[in-house]
């Protein structure tokens, strides 16, 4: 199983030396991937989506791909990973042509998680539609696939009309990995049926209830003629639950289910300054056994 950490959006601040060494202490420790929560704008006040108070204008958040070009050029193996980036109200060719130059800088270490969103005030910012943002997510993977595997993409869709062009340069990876984070059934198998990856719902656990959700990913892949074997799948262990044994407990129970990712996630811990939350992802490697 491959160990990650979640890159602390809402508590790192704004000093590149800071950030600079955040990801580069926790490559230093063996951690095989660095994930990135994405929103580009935050409301004044939250919506009556149980989690928005944790994404309003007061809480900071980096530009996942503009932030991976820079950390590419100080990290030399860590995978950089968005978990997840809000496709749908993007840009699809711009996606592509963002992504595929983040892949070239950081010689193929990207990973794109994607998610259709659900903070509307964002979608009418950039004018796109909130409605069909599902439907156009697939169409977007497709599109994004053709753009990153091919020099001249002909493609005439319902949401995409692309005439004989192409972007340069192309991604190391052809294609670059596509994951998707989802919460509902009916997003976790439109992962299985289109996707690379999943990253789970941040709050399942390694108990019954998870292993009954991964029982069900299973038979989603098997309608599809697919397995685990070529699909990725991330949980998460959170520092802010419980002890260091806890943690340990919770990504041996991954380990344990067959999961193929684990990301340990330090936002929202009870700590006052990345130091901290440094020391603390040092607690986790040393702890399970990390080696750089």
């Amino acid at each position: 199983m491959e160990i990650g950490v979640a890159f602390p959006q809402v508590e790192i601040g704004t000093d590149p030396i800071v950030i600079r060494d955040f990801a580069q202490a926790v490559e230093g420790m063996g951690f095989k991937h660095l994930s990135c929560i994405d929103h580009i704008l935050g409301a004044r006040v939250p919506n009556d989506v149980p989690w928005s108070p944790n994404y309003t204008r007061d809480r900071q958040f980096h530009e996942p791909l503009v932030l991976f070009g820079f950390l590419a050029a100080v990290t030399q193996s860590i995978r950089m990973a968005t978990a997840i980036l809000i496709l749908p109200q993007r840009q699809t060719a711009l996606v592509a042509k963002q992504a595929a130059e983040v892949d070239v800088l950081s010689q193929g270490r990207l990973t794109l998680g994607m998610g259709i969103g659900w903070n509307e005030v964002e979608f009418v910012a950039q004018n796109e539609n909130f409605k069909n943002r599902a439907r156009r997510m697939e169409e977007q993977f497709e599109v994004l696939r053709a753009l990153w595997t091919n020099e001249l993409v002909t493609f005439k869709g319902k949401y995409h009309e692309i005439n004989d062009a192409g972007i340069n340069p192309l991604p190391v990876q052809q294609p670059i990995p596509l994951w998707i984070g989802a919460f509902q059934d009916v997003a976790i198998q439109r992962a299985c049926r289109i996707a690379d990856g999943w990253f789970t719902r941040p709050w399942m656990r390694p108990d019954d209830e998870g292993k009954a959700t991964l029982a069900q990913v299973d038979a989603w892949l098997a309608e599809h003629g697919r397995d685990r074997s070529t699909f990725a799948i991330n949980a998460v262990t959170m520092a802010k639950n419980g002890s260091v044994n806890q943690w340990v407990d919770e990504t041996e129970g991954w380990r344990n289910m067959g999961v193929s990712h684990c990301t340990f996630r330090t936002i929202d811990a009870p700590y006052e300054t990345i130091d901290q939350h440094i020391e603390a992802c040092r607690t986790y490697a040393d702890a399970i056994g990390l080696k750089a």
